[in-house]
């Protein structure tokens, strides 16, 4: 029996795309006679009755402790569940990856990276020693610690046996790293996402927001763009006085986000609800008139998928492989990264064509049968056992 182990920086309980992907293909490898194991870094302390429920093996570490103990803890768990497996699929390039990389090398092993972003940008972006986009930092000088991650990631990448990529556009970042084509292998992330049955109107109800609301969803980032969101209320308040924003999510940017809020007087047009579930996101979903991705870098975005499977008209940038699922003007819009006046002209071509909602919320709902979860975890079967 094939016994692969999966490493990841994250999985259920806690939330997050990485980890309900890391456990549908945990399950998707049980329900192919495949012998998995889960190595993960965990929020909860104890966990023991929660990872009881699956049919193969969870060992966690807890994340709080020190950065230096809990990645320690980490690789000594990794060098012992490696002796014992025949594959090593790391779900990050760098908490998972690199020690999964050392623990390939010692034994032996088959080692599989797929790579979701550019840690080494995120990092800088996030101690504010990075102003770059991600593509302008790929062409700049790196320094410090930022340039040894990036050095780092882009070994890793390059001593793996495949590295696996959800869109074209980071295969060509990758590639940028030194590693061969011939190893990056583009899997489109699949899209198992459940809608609302409850009405617009209900789910309003439920969220207690009501009103036209436009809905965005992320982590709180600087490049995610949600500060020119609440930027341009007041222009989108003009156009109808019940227009409502609502941020899903959790993150560095939103002590400065709550209080771009407080000082434009927009307590009770603006709303930054936290992270949520996929029950209590498909809530917020059937809530929307629109959703809204103004970000400065995707690698691919499960929120498109999921405001399509909703049937949400969907306005996002042209930024990363967000225009490998968005055709302009058939299943939604793109517009330019924090163009004022390019995001306030798609919602109001929205608002204003009543009509032009049924049809791109009717065409997302086919682009949305392109990204089969079953085709994505085949195909990676497929380089898994290959």
């Amino acid at each position: 029996m094939k016994r692969i182990l999966i490493t990841t920086g994250i999985f259920p309980p806690d939330i997050g795309g990485p980890a309900s992907y890391a456990e549908a293909l945990a399950n998707h490898l049980n329900s192919q006679k495949i012998e998995v194991c889960v190595l993960t870094y965990s929020k909860q302390f104890r966990t023991g009755k929660l990872y009881s429920k699956y049919p193969f093996k969870v060992i966690r570490v807890w994340g709080k402790w020190p950065i230096w103990i809990k990645h320690f803890i980490f690789g000594a768990k990794l060098l012992g569940l490696a002796r014992a497996c025949d594959t090593i699929y790391a779900l990050n390039v760098w908490s998972a990856g690199f020690p999964s990389f050392i623990a390939s090398r010692i034994y032996g092993k088959k080692f599989i990276v797929k790579v979701a972003g550019d840690y080494a940008w995120e990092v800088g972006v996030g101690k504010n020693k990075v102003s770059l986009l991600i593509n302008d930092f790929q062409r700049s000088k790196k320094k410090g610690w930022i340039g040894v991650l990036y050095k780092l990631q882009g070994m890793v990448c390059r001593k793996a046996d495949a590295v696996i990529v959800p869109s074209k556009y980071l295969a060509g970042i990758v590639a940028g790293w030194g590693v061969p084509e011939s190893k990056i292998k583009v899997i489109y992330n699949g899209a198992d996402f459940k809608s609302s049955d409850l009405s617009k109107e209900e789910a309003r109800n439920k969220i207690g927001i009501h009103g036209n609301i436009i809905l965005s969803v992320g982590r709180l980032m600087p490049w995610k763009g949600f500060r020119m969101l609440i930027k341009i209320m007041p222009q989108l308040l003009e156009l109808g006085q019940f227009t409502r924003l609502v941020i899903v999510g959790d993150g560095p940017d939103k002590k400065t986000l709550e209080l771009m809020i407080k000082n434009m007087g927009l307590d009770k047009k603006v709303f930054i609800v936290g992270k949520k579930s996929k029950d209590e996101l498909a809530v917020y979903l059937a809530s929307a008139d629109i959703f809204i991705l103004n970000s400065g870098y995707e690698g691919f975005s499960h929120q498109i998928l999921e405001a399509m499977i909703c049937g949400v008209p969907v306005i996002a940038s042209v930024a990363g492989g967000n225009k490998e699922v968005i055709t302009q003007g058939e299943n939604g819009f793109l517009v330019r990264y924090n163009d004022e006046f390019n995001i306030i002209e798609a919602i109001k071509t929205i608002w204003r064509e009543p009509g032009l909602k049924g049809e791109l919320a009717a065409a997302g709902k086919k682009t949305v049968q392109k990204f089969s979860s079953d085709k994505m975890f085949e195909e990676t079967i497929k380089i898994l056992n290959s």
